[in-house]
């Protein structure tokens, strides 16, 4: 691997992206495909060094985070300082939850990474590290994203962040339980009652709304 073999397959990267007639999320993933077929017999560091030139290069996010994740032993590489680099820049809501959901969630469900870890973003005075706390817990419990439930870590995670009242944080959180509670939900339901007086009264609305009759916000009759 050499910056220059990095270099010129990132600037490849782009022009392909720039030449796409449409933009669209679809038409990005086909080219996504074609090089995680082009770099499935690369090291798992010249994918991260791949991914992290792309970031630089301000390729989209999502586009930059599957190639790691579709890249099964570039995954399996993550750590924390991995990890780290990677998250540079979070500063939007789709760009952390590619992150949480692609990356660091595999790897903390993994073990690749400490709980400790999870839980520092968790106290992050930057509200997109929280949320990318939060997020990291919804890959412990998706089923499509490998999960197969996870109740004490996504709970001491979401019990850090009870108190929090950015928006951000607290859709998140709204999101992690109404997922847990698909694997789980008398669990979810003693959290409820223990926190309801901290939640936000969102979380608590929509969270309900999922255990009693199974979506975020049921149409009103």
């Amino acid at each position: 691997m050499t910056v220059n073999q990095i270099e010129t397959l990132a600037a490849e990267i782009r022009s392909r992206l720039a030449l796409l007639p449409e933009q669209k999320t679809a038409n990005i993933r086909i080219v996504r495909r074609e090089f995680s077929k082009r770099l499935a017999e690369a090291t798992p560091d010249f994918v991260v060094q791949l991914t992290l030139q792309l970031l630089k290069n301000e390729v989209q996010r999502f586009f930059a985070y599957e190639l790691v994740q579709h890249h099964r032993k570039a995954l399996g590489s993550l750590n924390s300082r991995k990890l780290k680099l990677l998250g540079e820049g979070i500063d939007s809501w789709p760009s952390v939850d590619s992150f949480a959901c692609y990356l660091s969630g595999p790897a903390w469900r993994r073990h690749q990474v400490s709980d400790g870890l999870i839980a520092r973003w968790a106290r992050s005075d930057d509200r997109w590290w929280r949320r990318a706390a939060v997020v990291s817990t919804v890959p412990l419990n998706n089923k499509a994203r490998g999960g197969k439930g996870d109740v004490v870590r996504t709970l001491e995670i979401c019990s850090l962040v009870v108190h929090d009242r950015d928006e951000m944080v607290v859709k998140a959180l709204s999101w992690s339980l109404r997922e847990l509670a698909k694997r789980d939900a008398r669990a979810v339901e003693e959290f409820l009652r223990a926190k309801h007086t901290f939640l936000s009264p969102r979380v608590v609305r929509e969270v309900n709304n999922k255990l009693t009759t199974g979506l975020k916000n049921p149409r009103k009759s």
